[in-house]
């Protein structure tokens, strides 16, 4: 039997790539920059907040957690 040879097959031709198209942004959705800014800025405010809400309902529950581990004191009620 003889031995199987392989070579790399080549092409001689080059292809270009090109971009597609961008995609124009309809009229009513185009935004400047100083809107842009101000939304940005809007959503790191209210990001800002819920970070502050998520924190104070954890200590609260941390808190909670706590007072329900202390002993209970009983109550004794006098009869009248």
């Amino acid at each position: 039997m003889g031995t199987m040879t392989t070579s790399p097959t080549t092409t001689d031709h080059s292809e270009q790539l090109t971009f597609l198209p961008a995609t124009p942004v309809p009229v009513q959705f185009r935004l400047d920059e100083a809107t842009r800014r101000r939304g940005l800025a809007h959503v790191a405010a209210i990001r800002a907040q819920l970070e502050q809400a998520t924190t104070e309902r954890k200590a609260r529950s941390t808190l909670s957690g706590r007072a329900r581990s202390l002993p209970v004191r009983s109550s004794t009620r006098h009869a009248a």
